[in-house]
């Protein structure tokens, strides 16, 4: 009787190693997903373009971080794009400022805000960045700065946003609410091939603000946030609702406790919806975030919002996902 119990204990033990064996076999087989990169996303239809110039940057081993400045470079410098750069809407006395801010895979970030007569502000952002131990420059001071740095005042007034500022002018009603389908701000977020995340946001805000007005797209954390260990995210649409919850910094922090880029989107969206429900239906605000592995996600308010993808098998614009339906 004993025998038999040591002989049923014998192969038991050696069967449950043998599930074991096999289990941990099967474990260390199992390879993680391989990271899907180069890639570079940004919003709206004029993102096709701002990524065909990144992406000359991220297909030659370049780095994140001067695709994102140089893909957001084609969007400032079109005239006929009135929400950013040279040609954008005036501020209600007929000024032309501009905001924007850059972040790389070394949380290193430049800003700039209400900066006027400088079609490139990325590019002063990115000066800030590299040459200052600040993050952020504003109005005079940014533009002394702009001026040390090289960059030449020009007025980027255009003759189509002049017509139109004057046009309002005849009535004088300010509406801050983004119509849900108006191609504001380029928000654009890269994964180079190295795995290093970089981001860059840029936007003449919103069409006959207060003077001096400053949205969300030049604050690191709201309009852009960048943490080369999770993601990248940024926003597009009516600033001072993406101000209010940190919707950039919100969306990475998700990613981070293992919400995908998409999911991410969809609870920053959500809160704006819970935390101001009597605002959300008049309003539109999007959200773009881009993971380590190369995963992105998309999400808005209401239907309208488009985004662009670049990689070495995608080329696309997608409608992105939204809670209104």
């Amino acid at each position: 009787m004993m025998a038999d119990r040591r002989k049923f204990l014998k192969s038991t033990i050696f069967s449950g190693l043998a599930v074991s064996t096999a289990s941990l076999s099967s474990l260390s087989c199992s390879t993680p997903k391989e990271p899907k990169k180069p890639i570079v996303i940004s919003t709206w239809n004029h993102g096709k373009e701002a990524n065909a110039a990144a992406w000359e940057v991220l297909s030659k081993n370049g780095k994140a971080v001067d695709a994102v400045e140089k893909g957001v470079m084609v969007t400032e410098n079109d005239p006929n794009n009135a929400t950013v750069g040279i040609g954008g809407f005036p501020d209600r006395d007929g000024n032309v400022t501009l905001d924007a801010c850059i972040m790389d895979e070394n949380d290193n970030a430049g800003s700039v805000a209400f900066l006027q007569n400088f079609k490139n502000p990325i590019s002063v952002a990115r000066k800030v960045m590299d040459d200052t131990p600040h993050v952020m420059l504003v109005g005079e001071g940014a533009k002394k700065f702009a001026l040390s740095k090289g960059f030449k005042e020009e007025n980027l007034l255009t003759e189509s946003s002049e017509k139109a500022w004057k046009n309002w002018l005849k009535n004088q009603d300010y509406e801050p609410e983004i119509n849900i389908e108006n191609h504001d701000t380029i928000g654009m977020v890269a994964l180079d091939e190295n795995g290093n995340l970089s981001g860059a946001c840029t936007t003449s805000g919103a069409a006959w603000k207060m003077h001096g007005r400053v949205g969300d797209s030049p604050i690191i954390g709201a309009g852009l946030f960048v943490d080369n260990e999770i993601g990248a995210a940024t926003a597009t649409g009516l600033g001072e609702f993406v101000i209010k919850i940190c919707g950039s910094h919100m969306i990475v922090e998700l990613m981070r406790q293992g919400f995908s880029p998409q999911e991410a989107c969809e609870q920053a969206v959500n809160r704006i919806v819970k935390k101001y429900p009597d605002n959300y239906k008049n309003l539109q605000v999007g959200f773009l975030a881009l993971n380590k592995q190369g995963e992105y996600g998309a999400y808005s308010i209401h239907k309208g919002f488009n985004f662009a993808v670049r990689s070495n098998d995608q080329d696309e614009l997608i409608d992105a996902g939204n809670y209104s339906g």
